[in-house]
């Protein structure tokens, strides 16, 4: 997963929207490989991306080591800053606290109640399960503002205790803008909160993510900006309103099927870097395109054959959307990988940022659909 973040503009020009640039900051994998400590950290917390979708009484997210894009939001008043990751994979928002003494904590904004005119506790702790760890807290009521927009009254957690990962991590926390069914504590959301205040013209909100570190990248509460994308927005309705759950019909390279052979159901996270699917499958998808993997499965290509690479298509409810090896492949470290990473057992696929990238994103929560358009 290479995920997203950003520092935060005023409210724009649309009347009752909010549009949140994001940028993209320097990963995890990036922090921990110019400190040599990327594979004992890969051995030590091995990347478990489908432990977000395993249901349980707590609500449990995924970490993959890789996330990469941030927005600001303020909470309090006076107003607190953070950067948090904008997270279609999970539903609550929370962010490190001064009751907070691990690691990740000291080298992150922390929020402190005793500084807001307008905090009051919640009810009970909150506990949600990362693939590299976990975090513990308290539940929490305060002001949000996001883009400009205040939402009083939102429920939030403050960390306690963050798993040693996170402290590598660019963002201090995370905004889930799944749905309420899977919040931990059954938490309202901030985005059904803004629409329950009346604070979107739309029940919807999309998302565009640039490519090659460019500037760009946004969140857009209520609205859909057509500069982001090319030709028409196709529709595709939710199998669950839990997590925002589409069916796939496969996964073809040069007109064969190589993956999801006869149906299986799929995730648009925008809080995974990479597109995660059952491992005999992402192996069959890495071996199509020439990709070699080690123990940690780690794709590497050569970097000089990219352009001869092919194509891989994911069709959704019955409509083709296609990934060229320009996108589904990234240089770091002088070496090329693919963006295809092993999900274990699981037949749940992850569509994260790797197919994002290219295609513009609208989560409609009144009609539960999401479109999907050609990014430009």
């Amino acid at each position: 997963m290479m995920k997203w973040l950003v520092v935060l503009s005023a409210l724009v020009a649309f009347s009752e929207c909010i549009r949140i640039p994001l940028i993209r900051g320097k990963t995890a994998r990036e922090s921990l490989q110019e400190k040599g400590l990327w594979e004992e950290y890969r051995e030590k917390y091995p990347y478990s991306p489908m432990v977000k979708f395993e249901q349980s009484g707590t609500q449990s997210m995924t970490n993959d080591a890789d996330l990469s894009y941030y927005g600001v939001i303020s909470i309090g008043n006076p107003p607190q800053s953070f950067s948090v990751i904008f997270d279609t994979g999970s539903s609550n928002l929370w962010v490190p606290s001064v009751y907070c003494n691990s690691q990740a904590c000291q080298n992150h904004r922390k929020y402190n109640p005793q500084q807001s005119s307008t905090f009051k506790w919640g009810q009970g702790p909150l506990s949600i399960q990362y693939g590299t760890g976990s975090m513990t807290g308290q539940l929490a009521y305060d002001t949000v503002n996001v883009g400009g927009i205040s939402v009083p009254n939102q429920e939030f957690g403050m960390s306690r205790t963050e798993a040693p990962f996170l402290a590598h991590m660019q963002a201090d926390g995370i905004l889930g803008l799944a749905f309420q069914s899977i919040a931990s504590a059954n938490v309202l959301p901030v985005f059904d909160n803004m629409i329950q205040q009346n604070l979107v013209s739309q029940s919807l909100f999309s998302v565009y993510l640039s490519s090659n570190s460019q500037q760009g990248s946004e969140v857009l509460f209520g609205e859909i900006d057509a500069s982001h994308y090319t030709g028409a927005i196709t529709w595709i309705p939710l199998t669950s309103a839990t997590y925002w759950q589409i069916k796939m019909d496969s996964v073809t390279i040069n007109g064969q099927t190589v993956a999801c052979a006869g149906g299986c159901q799929a995730i648009i996270d925008t809080g995974t870097s990479l597109i995660v699917g059952p491992t005999n499958d992402i192996n069959n998808m890495n071996s199509w395109v020439g990709a070699s993997a080690n123990q940690y499965g780690q794709t590497t290509v050569n970097c000089q054959n990219i352009q001869n690479m092919p194509e891989v298509t994911f069709t959704l409810n019955g409509h083709a959307f296609t990934v060229p090896a320009s996108a589904y492949v990234s240089q770091y470290y002088g070496s090329c990988h693919t963006g295809f990473g092993q999900g274990g057992s699981s037949q749940l696929w992850i569509l994260g940022d790797v197919f994002i990238r290219e295609y513009y994103a609208i989560f409609n929560t009144q009609d539960q659909h999401i479109g999907l358009a050609k990014s430009v």
